[in-house]
């Protein structure tokens, strides 16, 4: 099956997923911003902490659901008698429901400004490790 891929996540975020807990992370990365950015509520997507240029075919991850999406957009004023700074960054709030372990087969997408696209298949419970 087709996943969109969300890449080098944090060995925190793929364990909390791989317990089976709802999650909900902000994603900041230009790679992964872009990647989920049109994706929908009920979505699958593949999470890996492998990073995206390493992504090949036997890399594993966790499937989840897309159950919530939310853009985010934080301004930050600095200033003082010589200057006034202003500072605006936009990230993207994604909840989370995982579903199970897969196995990239293959690298659909992978090339830089466009989202990661993988084939994946998963991996039965009892040869996952």
């Amino acid at each position: 099956m087709e996943y969109v891929a969300l890449t080098g996540m944090s060995e925190r975020v793929i364990s909390e997923l791989k317990h089976r807990r709802l999650l909900t992370i902000e994603i900041r990365s230009p790679h992964n911003f872009f990647a989920a950015l049109n994706l929908n509520v009920g979505d699958l997507l593949l999470l890996t902490h492998t990073s995206p240029e390493d992504v090949t075919g036997g890399t594993t991850g966790v499937v989840a659901k897309l159950s919530k999406h939310q853009v985010i957009t934080q301004r930050t004023v600095q200033s003082n008698e010589l200057y006034y700074e202003e500072r605006e960054t936009t990230s993207l709030r994604i909840q989370l429901d995982p579903r199970c372990i897969a196995r990239v087969r293959k690298v659909i997408n992978n090339k830089i400004g466009e989202r990661t696209v993988v084939d994946a298949d998963e991996i039965p419970l009892y040869n996952a490790h």
